[in-house]
């Protein structure tokens, strides 16, 4: 059987615990399975140790919201349209304007 991406990342994460980009990676896929609690971990992880632009910022957003956690998930809106303002993605603060818009 193939690995999946989910198990590459692991992999790539066993070898190298603070590789931002795999940590990232991780995060975004266990989103995509409706892993939402075990996605905000490695989201979490990832900014924490990484000044991420902002897009970064919304995926946690969502897992956070998926998860019924908005205060948290407006909280994160916040950090990633500061983001996203510093590093000139208007188009990635739109979205974040539109997410926060939803839950309010």
């Amino acid at each position: 059987m193939l690995p999946t991406r989910i198990d590459a990342f692991r992999t790539m994460l066993t070898r190298q615990p603070d590789h931002a980009h795999a940590r990232f990676g991780l995060a975004t896929e266990l989103a995509k399975t409706g892993a939402h609690e075990e996605a905000v971990e490695h989201f979490a992880r990832y900014l924490d140790g990484f000044d991420d632009e902002g897009n970064g910022w919304l995926r946690y957003a969502e897992s956070l919201h998926a998860l019924g956690r908005d205060d948290e998930a407006k909280a994160a809106i916040a950090r990633g349209i500061d983001a996203a303002e510093r590093h000139g993605h208007a188009g990635l603060v739109a979205d974040l304007e539109a997410m926060r818009d939803l839950l309010d």
